[in-house]
Parts: C-alpha cells; sequence; structure tokens
C-alpha cells in the first residue's frame, strides 16, 4: 500500500495528535466569532436600516401642522406627569354642509385624549362627547367639535388643554376614510357590538363581530340606532379603536414588518400630525409602549352633565366642572389608575 502523500498545510494547522498551541488556537476561534458577529450586525442592521427607512417613507405622507398658541388662548398648562396625546377623528363635510353651517367642513367628531403613565406601563383613552359645550379661545362658548373647523388642529389642541389643564405632548388626526383603509390593512378587527341593528346595508349582531374597513366606518358613524346618540357612538368608537389596537399590538403585527410597512403605507395619507411627531419620534413611541397589551388599554368617557340648549336654540352637552376638577388632578399627577377604578363606566 503506497504511503499517503504529504499535504501542503499552513504552518499554523494542528491536528489533533499534535501538541495544542492553545494561544494560539484561542487567538484564532477568537478572530473567527468577532468576524462572524461583524457580519451578522451588519447584516441585521442593514436590514433594519432599510426597514425603517421603508417607514419613515410611508410615514411622510402625512400631512404636517405646526402648532402654536395664540396670545388670546392664556398660558399653557405646566407639565405634569406621563404624556398626553390627542387623538382626532374627523369626517368631512360637503361645501353646501359647511357653508350652512358656517364652518371649513371638518368637525372632530372624534375626540380622544390618550394618558400615557409616567412607567409607559398603561395608556388611558378619554373620550370627549362632540356636543360639549366649552369656552373656545377666540370663539366663546361652542361645541368641542367646533375647534377643529373654526382653528384648524392648533385651536383643537390649546381647546382641550385649557379645558383638561394639562398640555398636550403630540397630536394626530385621521380622516374617517384612513379608518377604512386602516382596518382592511390589519385584515379585519374584532368588535363588541353593543346590540343588534342594521345601518348602511350591513348587520351588526351583538356580541363580537369581526368587521371589515367599511363596516367598521359604518359602526363608528353610526348614532341614531341608540337611544343615548352620541354617548354610544363614543363608547363604539372606543371599541373600535380597542379592535384596532389588539391587531396591531399582536405578535402578528408587530413581527411582520411587510404587514407593519403596509399599515403605515395605508393610514399616512389620511393622517395630520403635529410637527413634532416625527417618524423617529413615533419609533421611539412604539419602543417606550412595547410591553403594553391590550389588557393594559383603559377606556373612560369625560365628565360630563346632560344635554341642554342654548340661549341661541342650539342643542348641546352640558360640562359638569366638579367631576373634571377630578379628572384634571389625576391626568396632572399621573394618577389615572385611581381614577380608572372609582369613575369606569360612571359615562
Amino acid at each position: 500500500m503506497n504511503e499517503p502523500a504529504d499535504l501542503d498545510l499552513p504552518a499554523d494547522w494542528e491536528d489533533d495528535d499534535q501538541p495544542d498551541d492553545s494561544p494560539r488556537r484561542g487567538r484564532r476561534a477568537a478572530l473567527i466569532a468577532l468576524g462572524l458577529v461583524a457580519v451578522l450586525v451588519l447584516g441585521v442592521g442593514l436590514v433594519i436600516v432599510n426597514y425603517l427607512n421603508g417607514l419613515s417613507n410611508s410615514y411622510e405622507k402625512r400631512t404636517v401642522v405646526e402648532i402654536t398658541r395664540d396670545a388670546d388662548a392664556g398660558e399653557r398648562p405646566e407639565d405634569g406627569a406621563g404624556r398626553n396625546f390627542l387623538l382626532l377623528g374627523s369626517d368631512k363635510r360637503s361645501e353646501e354642509d359647511a357653508a350652512s353651517e358656517g364652518v371649513s367642513g371638518q368637525r372632530s367628531d372624534v375626540m380622544m385624549l390618550v394618558h400615557v403613565s409616567d412607567d409607559d406601563e398603561s395608556v388611558y383613552i378619554t373620550s370627549f362627547p362632540r356636543d360639549l359645550y366649552v369656552d373656545i379661545p377666540g370663539h366663546g362658548k361652542d361645541r368641542i367639535n367646533s375647534a377643529l373647523a373654526f382653528g384648524g388642529v392648533g385651536l383643537a389642541v390649546t381647546t382641550v388643554e385649557n379645558y383638561t389643564g394639562v398640555p398636550i405632548d403630540n397630536v394626530a388626526l385621521i380622516d374617517f376614510d384612513g379608518i377604512e383603509g386602516l382596518v382592511d390593512t390589519l385584515g379585519g378587527i374584532d368588535v363588541q357590538i353593543p346590540t343588534t341593528f342594521e345601518a348602511g346595508g350591513h348587520e351588526f349582531t351583538e356580541g363580537v363581530q369581526t368587521l371589515n374597513g367599511e363596516e367598521a366606518l359604518t359602526f363608528v358613524r353610526e348614532r341614531k340606532q341608540f337611544s343615548d346618540g352620541d354617548f354610544q357612538r363614543n363608547r363604539n368608537q372606543q371599541a373600535v379603536l380597542k379592535g384596532i389596537a389588539d391587531k396591531l399590538i399582536s405578535a402578528d403585527t408587530l413581527s411582520d414588518p411587510r404587514k407593519l410597512g403596509d399599515t403605515i403605507e395605508s393610514v399616512s395619507p389620511f393622517l395630520t400630525t403635529d410637527d413634532g411627531l416625527s417618524g423617529t419620534a413615533m419609533l421611539e413611541l412604539g419602543l417606550s409602549l412595547r410591553s403594553v397589551r391590550s389588557g393594559d388599554l383603559y377606556f373612560l368617557a369625560a365628565p360630563h352633565a346632560g344635554p341642554t340648549t342654548t340661549s341661541g336654540g342650539a342643542s348641546v352637552v352640558a360640562t359638569d366642572e366638579e367631576g373634571m376638577d377630578v379628572l384634571r388632578e389625576a391626568l396632572r399627577t399621573d394618577d389615572m389608575g385611581t381614577y380608572y377604578a372609582q369613575h369606569a363606566g360612571t359615562y
């Protein structure tokens, strides 16, 4: 049998029968490990950068406004604990209807104050009746949803800041058409239907029902089917928001960059935000709330009195200043957990 030929091996190569030159072998293993880590970090970094750039590009399709406070609006409330965001939903009106009512054609039929606790563990969403009769800077007393029509997003923010006694960190307004697109992008949402009814050619059955975008939009607009009208509509809007939140924060959505990108792509053209709510700010906000789940979302209604009529004959909802003072203190001191325990379902 022929002897095996000598192999031309690297000088520092050792087989298992040779003495172990451990320092040299250790250095080579460390270099290989570092190289693999570098490749992985670079690869993951490129993926993340491309992904975030894609989200940023989609997000930049939104409309951006600068929020300012007019001199006649008074001093801005001082900062408290936690963060506050204003969510507005707008149903654009026809030019004819707008002209007859002396407004710009856009009112905030959805108005929610979102308070994020200082520890980023809980989120409290408080809805305001659209006909709540409050002071609107520069316009006297009027329905709270008129602030958007009178002075745009900036006046809506100022009105809510003055009324709640806390500063608004950021604001986002979505056209109702955006809700339809968002729900469809999510593949539908599960919503708690309060009672069986029919509206807009759609059947809604009491209990949990999966709604597509068109059905969700019909549901949040409907009020004539309910004995308490706008108050039930506020609750329905919260139910849809909860359904959207449940889908958005599910592992299925958050772990799927394509789905999240599609969501941002679909909603951004219908979205108006303040200039401080940039793509980077949105990402930071999302990261800060990564531990929040649907069970950490708490829905409330702002204190209010009953329907009343103004001296001019307009039907409005009266305020409850005593009740609001309690809410104002809870928002300012970040004690919304106690407030929720005592007032959930009160209004």
